[in-house]
């Protein structure tokens, strides 16, 4: 009787209540202890997983801050919540965390992940979309000039009959589309307030040009590309909060600006590109970075840049791998930013490939030093076995690898038949082979120069056997395989 008292009174204590916890910043604060209670006992919950150290989860916490208020402002039952992974750290590796911020959308206790942006109007858009109709009723003019003047963006369908094939479609396109706010009138008064006629989609935008029509048959897949080049401004600045925008949009292919706010570049040179923009809109999206902020120094390194050459531009397509451009002629004037774009988009352009200078005494040593401009001729010599380390300058198990790789060498340095090099992979880039981790080991074989990648154990024995045997030992992969290093801090090519 008194064990089951004590594990009564246990419970009682132990197990809180969704009207418990604490709040910052309009924020519930969630714990081990008190998570379970804050995702059920509340319908609709969004979590934000955080360490105190990460830069992008301080960016986010004032606008996280501000959604939260909007919602309750608005009597929404929405909730908003974080976790500190780095003291819940057994919670967070249950609901799979693996970076920071990872946000989590809780409906009724069941997870999904969050897709949208980062800004508070893009947070909350989100979430009405997840939890409410894909378009808002706007019955009156007060309803359509409210839901226009409360969002940077947002769309209204005009349709006399809200189940004809053309509002089947917008709201199909609403309903796909999750961070912009989407709004459906059938209101005499409303068509009249904005000289709309029926069958009519009008993109409001608190930028540019104020407003954008949608021109042609009204599909699904229309209307999303219309909001996908119409939502974003002609030249969209980069920062935490568009970086999904950009590189997780519909358009693959960018242009991308360097400039210097320092300068007066942004007011200079914008004004006159703007206007080219509207002419590529649909097929390349122009972005301006600005040079001055230190956390931009790493792109202008993964592009071989120096901040002294701004301003400049170069373009970009992403695809599996991302192929790069380069102007012949740096300046950033109308004429010439039109051009380079049309040239682009006409296929004339080659991509451009970074390239250290070759050093004199690239082969005075044991590892031989290779660069994009002699990669080939010493890589792809058929009289012998060429084994090429990819590494990057900051990786840590590069660093490891370095002492016995420089041993290898020197065990082969008498051979005819074998060259053991070496490559800086983050400033030479090859058309042919694309390395995605560090470390990367590949043997280029003599005669047919069979490429094969290296997965033993990085021992000088194991290298030794591996070269010795023309690539046939070694194959086996190691028990840690190493995707990224651990100190990893160059720009991954997806969230420059």
């Amino acid at each position: 009787m008194w064990l089951k008292l004590c594990l009564l009174l246990f419970a009682v204590y132990s197990v809180q209540s969704a009207d418990d916890i604490e709040t910052e910043d309009g924020v519930l604060v969630l714990t081990t202890k008190n998570f379970k209670a804050g995702v059920t006992d509340n319908e609709f919950v969004l979590v934000e997983f955080y360490a105190p150290w990460c830069g992008h989860c301080k960016a986010l916490a004032p606008e996280y801050a501000k959604a939260a208020k909007k919602l309750s402002d608005d009597g929404s039952d929405i909730k908003l919540a974080k976790v500190d992974a780095t003291i819940e750290s057994e919670l967070a590796e249950n609901h799979g965390v693996r970076g920071y911020p990872t946000l989590k959308f809780f409906r009724k206790g069941t997870p999904i992940d969050y897709t949208g942006g980062r800004s508070a109007d893009e947070i909350v858009n989100w979430l009405l979309k997840k939890t409410g109709p894909p378009a808002k009723e706007l019955s009156s003019v007060e309803d359509a000039k409210k839901f226009i003047e409360d969002a940077n963006v947002a769309v209204i369908g005009f349709f006399k009959d809200t189940a004809s094939d053309g509002a089947k479609a917008f709201l199909s396109a609403a309903s796909a589309i999750d961070d912009q706010p989407f709004g459906i009138t059938s209101d005499d008064a409303v068509f009249s307030e904005y000289g709309a006629s029926c069958g009519q989609i009008i993109l409001f935008k608190k930028f540019d040009e104020g407003k954008a029509l949608f021109e042609g048959d009204i599909t699904e897949d229309a209307v999303k590309k219309f909001v996908a080049s119409q939502s974003l401004p002609l030249v969209v600045e980069f920062n935490h909060e568009t970086a999904q925008k950009i590189f997780g949009g519909e358009i693959k292919s960018h242009l991308l600006l360097f400039l210097s706010k320092e300068k007066g570049d942004f007011e200079n040179l914008l004004e006159g590109v703007k206007d080219i923009a509207k002419d590529f809109r649909e097929r390349v999206l122009f972005v301006s970075i600005n040079s001055d902020e230190d956390d931009h120094q790493r792109i202008l390194e993964f592009f071989g840049m120096k901040k002294s050459e701004v301003p400049a531009m170069r373009l970009i397509k992403l695809e599996e791998d991302m192929a790069k451009y380069k102007p012949a002629d740096p300046t950033i004037s109308a004429e010439n930013v039109k051009s380079f774009v049309t040239d682009f988009i006409d296929g004339k352009l080659k991509q451009h490939l970074l390239s250290q200078d070759l050093p004199d005494d690239w082969d005075k040593n044991p590892v031989k030093v290779l660069v994009s401009t002699n990669f080939d001729e010493v890589v792809f010599d058929k009289t012998k076995d060429v084994l090429v380390e990819f590494y990057a300058p900051w990786c840590g198990h590069c660093k490891q690898l370095a002492p016995i790789y420089d041993q290898l060498g020197e065990k082969f340095s008498d051979s005819d038949t074998v060259v053991v090099a070496k490559m800086d992979a983050t400033a030479n880039e090859l058309e042919h082979t694309k390395i995605q981790s560090f470390p990367t080991l590949k043997l280029y074989t003599k005669g047919d120069n069979q490429v094969i990648e290296y997965n033993g154990e990085r021992t000088l024995d194991g290298l030794s056997k591996f070269l010795s045997s023309g690539g046939q030992y070694g194959q086996a992969a190691p028990d840690e395989a190493e995707e990224e290093d651990e100190d990893d801090d160059s720009p991954r090519k997806d969230e420059l």
